[in-house]
């Protein structure tokens, strides 16, 4: 069973890939001209899809790097560069709703692309799916607890992007830029941590 503090390490990395608070702006430039319950109907569609996609990575992501004969360690340096790099773009880089937004007008099913991916389920949770329920790693149960935590997130995700206007005049742009840059900058740190973790046992082994 996970500690509380792995419970609470696991929820901030996908808070941060997932970064349910960015979405908000891609969200309302999606849906500018759409009715209230169409609004409600993208939302759902979005975030059932960004959940499909999520759990299909943590269910069989790993069984395809074992068909593809990839070892679950170099996998685990691998994802942590990348998710270091991903963290790089979310601090340095230009916001992740500056990025999706403009997207939107090339959309042809809103709900899907840009919201469900890549905003919700982003390369980088797509990764952090992976690399959180290693079966050589984590058990059945720990696995079962990341999905949960997974869904949780995901879950608000949705209920953001339901009151997306009130947030949006709350917050503005500019203060979910700023939230988007401080997850970026934990999940730079919890990155580090997996690269050093398999670094370490790479010279155990």
């Amino acid at each position: 069973m996970q500690t509380p503090q792995e419970i609470l390490t696991t929820f901030v990395m996908l808070w941060a890939v997932i970064d349910p608070i960015g979405t908000v702006p891609v969200f309302i430039a999606s849906t500018r001209d759409a009715e209230a319950h169409e609004q409600r109907r993208i939302a759902r569609i979005a975030a059932i899809t960004a959940a499909g996609i999520l759990l299909f990575f943590i269910i069989a992501g790993e069984l395809l790097l074992v068909a593809m004969d990839v070892s679950l360690l170099s996998f685990q340096i691998a994802g942590g560069i990348v998710l270091f790099l991903f963290a790089l773009t979310m601090i340095f880089g230009e916001s992740k709703q500056e990025g999706e937004i403009r997207s939107v007008r090339s959309a042809t099913d809103k709900a899907i692309f840009p919201l469900a991916t890549p905003s919700l389920a982003s390369p980088g949770a797509m990764m952090a799916a992976v690399l959180l329920t290693e079966n050589h790693r984590y058990s059945i149960l720990h696995q079962v607890v990341t999905a949960v935590i997974m869904l949780a997130v995901l879950l608000s995700a949705y209920l953001f992007m339901l009151g997306a206007e009130r947030i949006s005049k709350l917050i503005g742009d500019g203060g979910a830029s700023i939230v988007s840059r401080v997850m970026g900058m934990i999940l730079a740190s919890i990155a580090t941590g997996n690269v050093l973790a398999g670094v370490k046992d790479f010279f155990q082994q």
